[in-house]
C-alpha cells in the first residue's frame, strides 16, 4: 500500500461540515481531583451516539462516496466501534453494511452493530488482521471502508483536534489511544496545523504495543498480540502505509499496563462519572503515570463501549 498523506486543514474543516448532524461536538472537561503531574482534561468521545469517535471517520468517508460506489453497501473490518459507526451511517443512508470482526470482539459491541442493521462475519484474529492489512475480504460485496488508513476517515478523526483547540487553545500535549494510527494521525494533523508546539503522545497498552516496538526499532515491527479487555486498540503490527505518517506526526509513545488502565478506568467513574472502555482509559493512565510529561494534558477518551460485567469486575477491584 502507498503511504498515507496527512489531511490538510481544509480537508478536516470540510469533514466537520460533512458530519454535522451525524456526529456530535463532544465536551471537554477537567479530570476532577486528579493526582497526576499536570492539569488533565478529558475529551469525551464516549458520548457520541455510538459511544465512540469512529462515527466521525465513518460519517465523513461514507458521505464522501458517490452513490454508484454505495450501490451494494459498505464493508469494513472492526473489533466493534468502526462497525457501529459504519452501520449507523449506512442506516441513515438506507444501504447495507457488512462487518468482518475478530473472534474476541465483545458481544456487547456486536449486539449494537446488529441492532443498527449491520451484518456480522466473525473470523479468527489472524484472518481479521489480514483483512485490515490487505484492505479487502474475499467474496464480500460492497465498498470496502478501511477503519484506519482511509484519507476521509483520518480527516473525519481530525475534527476532534479542531474541537480540542477551540476549547483549550494552549495544551502542552494531546494524549491519544493508538490502534491503527487513524485517530492519532487525524488529531495530530489538525493540532500541528494550528498549534505546532503541542506535543502528540500516542498511548498503547503493554499487551498490544506494536508502535512502541516499532518506535524503538526505527521501523515497523510485528509483535505477539495478547487479547485483553482493552479491545479497541492494538494489533499484530504497525500498518506499513501508516508508519511514515505516524512517524512524522507523533512526538512520543507511552505504554501502560493493564493494572494502570484499570485504575484510570475506576478514577474516571469515581471522579467524573465517566464510563470509558479500556482503550479510552489508556491515555488517562498514561497521563497519571507521569510518563507523558506535565502541564496541560488533553486525554482523548475514545469510547465507552465496555462490557458491563467486565466494568463491574474492574470497579470492584
Amino acid at each position: 500500500m502507498e503511504p498515507l498523506a496527512a489531511p490538510s486543514l481544509d480537508d478536516i474543516r470540510d469533514a466537520a461540515e460533512r458530519i454535522r448532524g451525524t456526529a456530535m461536538r463532544t465536551p471537554m472537561v477537567p479530570l476532577h481531583g486528579d493526582d497526576g503531574p499536570g492539569e488533565i482534561h478529558l475529551k469525551l468521545e464516549n458520548l457520541q451516539p455510538i459511544g465512540s469517535f469512529k462515527l466521525r471517520g465513518a460519517g465523513n468517508a461514507i458521505r464522501s462516496m458517490e452513490p454508484a460506489e454505495l450501490r451494494e453497501g459498505v464493508v469494513t473490518a472492526s473489533a466493534g466501534n468502526m462497525a457501529q459507526g459504519a452501520a449507523w451511517v449506512a442506516r441513515e443512508l438506507g444501504i447495507p453494511c457488512r462487518v468482518v470482526v475478530p473472534d474476541h470482539a465483545p458481544r456487547a459491541k456486536l449486539d449494537r452493530v446488529e441492532r443498527l442493521g449491520g451484518e456480522i462475519v466473525k473470523v479468527p484474529f489472524p484472518e481479521w488482521w489480514r483483512t485490515i492489512v490487505e484492505h479487502r475480504y474475499p467474496g464480500m460485496k460492497g465498498r470496502f471502508l478501511h477503519p484506519v488508513s482511509d484519507p476521509a476517515v483520518v480527516a473525519g478523526n481530525g475534527t476532534i483536534g479542531l474541537e480540542i483547540l477551540e476549547d483549550l487553545p494552549d495544551p502542552d500535549a494531546v494524549l491519544i489511544p493508538y490502534g491503527g494510527g487513524g485517530l492519532t494521525s487525524g488529531i495530530a494533523a489538525a493540532v500541528r496545523a494550528l498549534r505546532p508546539g503541542t506535543r502528540i503522545v500516542a498511548c498503547e497498552v503493554e499487551t498490544a504495543a506494536p508502535l512502541a516496538a516499532s518506535w524503538a526499532a526505527g521501523e515497523p515491527r510485528k509483535i505477539d498480540y495478547v487479547p485483553s479487555f482493552v479491545d479497541g486498540i492494538g494489533g499484530g503490527s504497525v500498518l506499513a502505509e501508516m508508519w511514515p505518517l505516524v512517524r512524522s506526526l507523533v512526538d512520543d509513545v507511552v505504554t501502560v499496563s493493564l493494572a494502570e488502565t484499570e485504575r484510570a478506568l475506576r478514577l474516571l467513574v469515581e471522579r467524573n462519572h465517566v464510563v470509558a472502555e479500556g482503550a479510552g482509559a489508556v491515555p488517562v493512565a498514561a497521563a497519571l503515570s507521569g510518563r507523558a510529561g506535565s502541564g496541560k494534558l488533553v486525554c482523548v477518551v475514545s469510547g465507552g463501549n465496555i462490557d458491563l460485567a467486565k466494568l463491574g469486575e474492574i470497579l470492584a477491584g
